[in-house]
């Protein structure tokens, strides 16, 4: 199942606050990019948030998997998940 996974920093958090797990971050995006949990990653333009396309059998694993992200683990970061389905409109239009 796909998931679409959005940062959310956590309020009042410094940008230094961030550099000391950068490295291991990355590291571990990498980890789970070739996995196949993360599908896609993107930055926001407009600002400087994470947007993620997981792959994970369902919310629980969704949830976990970004659990295992060292800026989630710090108390950093958070990320809404919205769970995504093949859009159904093609059907009702064109389906029998």
């Amino acid at each position: 199942m796909k998931f679409l996974a959005m940062e959310i920093e956590t309020e009042g958090v410094k940008p230094e606050q961030y550099r000391p797990h950068l490295k291991v971050e990355a590291r571990r995006v990498w980890e789970l990019y070739q996995s196949g949990k993360i599908r896609e990653l993107y930055f926001r333009a407009d600002r400087s948030e994470a947007v993620l396309i997981l792959e994970c059998a369902d919310v629980q694993d969704a949830h976990q998997t970004l659990a295992s992200l060292p800026l989630v683990q710090a108390g950093l970061i958070t990320f809404e998940v919205i769970p995504l389905i093949p859009y159904p409109g093609f059907a009702r239009l064109f389906g029998e």
